[in-house]
């Protein structure tokens, strides 16, 4: 199976520490990968919280610093030229030449990259060692996502480069426009869907909360999250249900202060500064889904899975969620919980008050999505998900 006796090494590659939803389905998957197995090994491009808990849960994790001009940049902002330029970096080359040195050196059996950048670097650096390489593609490879140009590259590359590709929903594999030979089963498959999971948690306590209702938003502050649309939908919840208060939690990240500031400036606007409050980073995320009454999802464009979806159905709480991308496949409109068209402030507050009038259907909504996701949605499923794709490439033709 492997080129040696034992496990076979897997070796992780991701441009980023910072713990977003690519990252924690990572730290996810790698805990429960069978050991006996697999030995996951991980090189990250920059120092940061997913390094230690990664040493924390006893997978060798290496650091392989990427130049800061080419890790700062956004993919917002990478056309077909910024990709060219990016990668013919003589920093980039550098990279690229010391990670294929490390995949020599620790014997990498596959070479597993978790995010575009990786994808990119990772991948040149495995086709230069001769590794097989798989993609992880965990964003929507569209041009409401990417610059026209840039997703239009993507989905050539992701025909040649990698040996197999993982997406995280069908929604995700759709926006490759791969064709259907390389998607279906035959020879000729490359591309495999797995939907992310989570480890399965102890059943919520019984009983309602006390105190009044708490809604919350959960995710980086960016205008595609639809901050926005949740505080306006918020107003609109406000004057029917005055108890209830509202959460948005997460920061900014990757240069979108501005964005942060408007948002702030809209609350005070539309006078709920007494009502919403603003948590920041917080690490205590489950915690605070366990105090809900409700959770929202509020992007105005397509989620390639819904991460945090998914940990608000596991939490057994009820979640109202915009109907498009992977969400629509991790939920059932009115079995798991309520999906609502983006963008639409109206439809966002009318799920809310629903809830809120309705506390049996809450709790209704609030089981049946725990029991969806722990039956559909728990990590191990994703980590036998994964192992299979790693068995079809290490059997198969590259």
């Amino acid at each position: 199976m492997a080129s040696r006796n034992g496990p076979a090494r897997i070796l992780f590659c991701d441009h980023t520490s910072t713990m977003s939803g690519g990252e924690i389905a990572l730290l996810h998957l790698v805990r429960a990968m069978d050991r006996s197995r697999f030995e996951p090994v991980v090189a990250l491009f920059t120092q940061g919280p997913l390094a230690d808990r990664l040493r924390e849960a006893d997978v060798e994790t290496h650091v392989i610093p990427l130049a800061s001009g080419v890790a700062s940049v956004r993919k917002d902002t990478l056309g077909t030229g910024g990709l060219v330029r990016g990668m013919l970096q003589p920093a980039t080359y550098r990279h690229v030449l010391r990670l294929r040195r490390f995949m020599l050196d620790h014997r990498a059996d596959i070479v597993h990259a978790n995010s575009l950048k990786a994808d990119l670097i990772g991948g040149l650096a495995a086709r230069m060692a001769r590794k097989p390489l798989i993609w992880h593609i965990r964003d929507r490879i569209a041009e409401d996502y990417l610059p026209a140009t840039a997703a239009r590259a993507m989905r050539i590359l992701c025909r040649h480069m990698p040996h197999r590709l993982i997406t995280n929903s069908a929604a995700t594999l759709e926006t490759l426009q791969m064709p259907p030979s390389m998607v279906q089963d035959g020879p000729a498959r490359r591309a495999f869907v797995v939907h992310d999971g989570m480890p399965v948690t102890a059943p919520p306590e019984p009983g309602r909360a006390s105190g009044p209702p708490r809604i919350a938003l959960i995710g980086r502050i960016t205008e595609w999250k639809g901050q926005h649309v949740f505080l306006e939908a918020a107003a609109r919840v406000h004057t029917a249900h005055p108890e209830a208060r509202f959460l948005i939690v997460g920061s900014a990240m990757f240069g979108e202060e501005e964005y942060s500031r408007r948002i702030r400036q809209q609350c005070s606007e539309l006078g709920l500064d007494d009502i919403v409050e603003f948590t920041g980073f917080r690490e205590d995320v489950p915690e605070i889904i366990a105090s809900l009454s409700i959770l929202v999802h509020a992007s105005i464009t397509p989620e390639p899975f819904g991460q945090v979806v998914l940990e608000g159905m596991m939490a057994g709480k009820p979640v109202v969620a915009t109907r498009a991308g992977g969400v629509a496949e991790v939920m059932l409109d009115g079995e798991t919980g309520i999906l609502v068209p983006m963008g639409d402030p109206g439809a966002l507050a009318t799920a809310m008050m629903r809830l809120l009038d309705n506390s049996n259907e809450a709790e209704r909504l609030g089981a049946a999505g725990r029991q969806r996701a722990e039956t559909m949605f728990s990590i191990e499923r994703t980590a036998r998900g994964v192992e299979a794709v790693y068995d079809h490439l290490l059997r198969g033709a590259r």
